[in-house]
């Protein structure tokens, strides 16, 4: 996680990186294409950019396509921002992307056209931003984050592996996440005390396994997570109005063993979880 905390450092002319903002800058013109790359970015799609700050990137994204909206959350950036982009058709939107409307957004570029996520975003609201763009733009052909690289390790993880969870479950249920680059820390200015991983996230065609409501789905993950040494169906219990009895017998149902750990359960166990729970508690 970038550490917040005061103070600044020298970055460019005249700018002072706020450590509160958790601001990293990619100042690399060989890094930022690769990243460009690695986003898969076409003439004609739409993209929103997280994070754009000295514009480095976001120079090359209106290179390539003339739909670029930046959400920059620093006003203090402008100056910069606006050399970097004067020949482009690039909008910059100062705001904290937390209390924007995305959906907004992307409904304000050509109708029709695919719409792609870039973010170089503070690791201390990765959690957040990713919560909030899965859930405002859900038609996003793909979604391209700058995280972590402990983050990025966790969104891939396997079952039974370290680092798996929620996360992980609620991602490769939607899309198909894979790591287009290590990013190590001495890439950024001011350097941050941790690596990174450029992760690129497409949206599948539909659900990798179908549930009743993606919505139960994704609250029902959180709910068996939250006491990890716990067994399903201690958690069961704790989160829902069921008895033990009923609880084991919806396991079973599901082909999942009594004594099962929600970090054993596969994507498709969570899936046949999810679908019996849902019947349960609606009565179906």
């Amino acid at each position: 996680m970038r550490r917040k905390g005061k103070g600044r450092q020298r970055t460019e002319e005249g700018f002072h990186a706020k450590h509160e903002l958790g601001q990293n800058f990619i100042l690399d013109e060989q890094l930022t294409e690769e990243l460009v790359t690695c986003a898969g970015v076409n003439p004609g799609d739409g993209v929103i950019e997280i994070g754009p700050g000295m514009g480095t990137m976001t120079k090359q994204l209106a290179a390539i396509t003339e739909h670029v909206t930046a959400i920059e959350v620093d006003e203090s950036l402008r100056p910069f921002l606006t050399v970097a982009l004067e020949h482009t058709k690039a909008k910059v939107i100062y705001a904290d992307v937390l209390s924007l409307d995305l959906k907004e957004i992307a409904q304000a570029m050509p109708e029709g056209i695919p719409i792609r996520v870039v973010a170089n975003i503070p690791y201390y609201i990765t959690g957040e931003i990713l919560e909030k763009v899965m859930r405002e733009l859900p038609d996003a052909v793909s979604m391209s984050f700058m995280i972590q690289k402990e983050v990025a390790e966790k969104m891939m993880a396997e079952p039974g592996k370290e680092g798996y969870g929620p996360l992980a479950i609620k991602c490769q249920m939607r899309y198909m996440v894979t790591k287009a680059l290590d990013v190590p820390a001495e890439r950024f200015t001011p350097r941050p005390h941790v690596d990174s991983a450029f992760i690129r996230m497409d949206k599948r065609p539909e659900l990798l396994y179908p549930v009743r409501d993606l919505h139960f789905f994704e609250n029902m993950v959180s709910r068996v997570f939250l006491l990890r040494r716990k067994t399903l169906v201690n958690n069961l219990i704790s989160q829902y109005a069921l008895g033990r009895e009923a609880c084991i017998a919806l396991l079973q149902e599901a082909g999942i063993s009594e004594q099962a750990r929600a970090e054993a359960l596969s994507l498709q166990q969570m899936a046949e979880l999810c679908n019996h729970l849902w019947e349960r508690v609606n009565g179906k």
